[in-house]
């Protein structure tokens, strides 16, 4: 079934749906986050919200009802804490959606409505997750209230794998290069704004602490000037991640400061790969896709030069934990 068609056949059941709860575990929740971003900056009566899934199911809000369609995430489908807090969803009477790459895993079946993204065989494929819960969003937002920019955002939803083969095509020398110049830092910082507030967190926690075991922190660049440029210095390691959208200033104010100070700065900014001619007025809600396309890059030769595979675990998937 398609999203849309999904999404009218919710609303034929569920008329009067009030909340919308975004729910998966490490990146597959942060992959939701432009989703949540973009629900939570347009709808005008819906209640938006996005959880990692065993808060969910432990701090369980009261608006899961009859009354709310609930996102839940877990790219291979096995994640326990996702799958439980999709069948407690079920449970509440919420209708459910499943996002995931494998259509017969227990996710997938513990869902009303399937949505099968893709993963292998492209830097594009990687980013049709986030797509796919981008798109869920404007149907529910459309069907609902109803949206203005409607018609151009699904444009955007439809060219944005063209826009992100195209962007990586140009990055490997800058790659190689941050690779070459981060492989020995004792700790990287990640931030960003905006819809890409989550990309700096998935791949603080995912790619620099699990997949390459290098230590890392992450947070808004909102939030920068109130305590963490207080380790900026001379040679301290940064990345920022730059929207091409209404949060930019915030993006541009943490850069003058990491630069003021010589700071190690390594940037990803998502005007240098068009976004704003491409999709003119929706950009902001694409930058997300781009930029974690390019960062996938940026982790492949980090992990190359580390002589680190980014497969490579101690404990995820070896452990009882």
């Amino acid at each position: 079934m398609e999203i849309k068609d999904i999404i009218a056949t919710i609303k034929k059941e569920k008329p009067n749906v009030k909340s919308v709860y975004y729910v998966g575990c490490g990146a597959s929740q942060a992959e939701l986050y432009p989703a949540k971003y973009f629900l939570e900056a347009n709808a005008k009566a819906l209640r938006i919200a996005l959880y990692t899934a065993n808060e969910f199911n432990y701090a369980t809000p009261k608006g899961l009802n009859e009354d709310a369609i609930v996102v839940t995430c877990s790219l291979g489908g096995t994640t326990p804490e996702t799958v439980a807090a999709s069948k407690l969803a079920m449970e509440k009477g919420a209708a459910v959606i499943a996002i995931t790459n494998n259509g017969e895993s227990p996710l997938a079946k513990a869902c009303h409505y399937l949505v099968v993204h893709n993963w292998e065989g492209s830097y594009s494929a990687k980013m049709d997750k986030m797509n796919k819960a981008l798109l869920i969003a404007v149907e529910i937002l459309n069907q609902y209230e109803g949206f203005e920019t409607y018609n151009t955002m699904v444009n955007g939803c439809n060219s944005i794998y063209g826009i992100i083969d195209e962007a990586v095509k140009s990055v490997l020398p800058e790659a190689k290069a941050f690779a070459d110049s981060y492989k020995d830092d004792e700790v990287i910082y990640v931030m960003s704004s905006g819809a890409t507030h989550k990309v700096a967190y998935s791949f603080s926690i995912c790619l620099l602490m699990e997949m390459q075991w290098m230590n890392s922190g992450s947070f808004h660049d909102g939030e920068f000037f109130h305590g963490p440029f207080e380790i900026t210095d001379k040679n301290v390691p940064f990345i920022l991640l730059m929207n091409d959208g209404r949060t930019r200033a915030m993006d541009s104010r943490a850069l003058t400061f990491l630069e003021r100070f010589d700071a190690k700065t390594t940037v990803i900014d998502a005007k240098d790969f068009g976004l704003g001619s491409l999709l003119p007025g929706v950009a902001e809600y694409f930058s997300p896709m781009v930029i974690s396309a390019v960062l996938r890059i940026y982790a492949e030769q980090l992990a190359i030069v580390r002589n680190h595979p980014l497969t490579k675990r101690r404990y995820m998937w070896k452990l009882e934990y």
